[in-house]
């Protein structure tokens, strides 16, 4: 039986926050929140069109699987970096946005599109 000593601990433990990972450089700290097969990519079409609906993701990315896509839009959402709005409707629907810590990857995110422009020209 748990005394009230144990149900405490276990409470603390549940409240502290997840402590933070050390990087060793600017650009694996960056990369960890948007690396992925497709963060950047959600990223950019969130910085054009503002706000994108699940279905509307999919079409950028027609070979990102429905669970592949979920699961890295569930990672941008835990970093912060987008904000996800459910609909009480049916069928369901689920906008997704920038939050403003998403907004300041705008000079990262674009920078890495005129490259590919530049330099993988004729390959899109």
């Amino acid at each position: 039986m748990k005394t009230n000593a144990d149900i405490k601990n276990a409470e603390q433990q549940e409240a502290a926050p997840k402590p933070k990972k050390r990087f060793y450089c600017p650009v694996e700290a960056t990369l960890s929140q948007i690396g992925g097969k497709y963060k950047a990519i959600i990223l950019y079409h969130l910085f054009e069109d503002k706000v994108l609906r699940f279905h509307e993701l999919q079409e950028y990315m027609p070979n990102a699987t429905a669970k592949m896509l979920t699961q890295q839009l569930r990672e941008l959402e835990a970093d912060g970096l987008i904000h996800r709005e459910v609909y009480p409707v049916v069928p369901p629907k689920t906008e997704y946005s920038l939050t403003e810590r998403g907004k300041t990857l705008k000079g990262v995110i674009y920078p890495i599109c005129q490259w590919g422009r530049e330099h993988m020209a004729g390959t899109f």
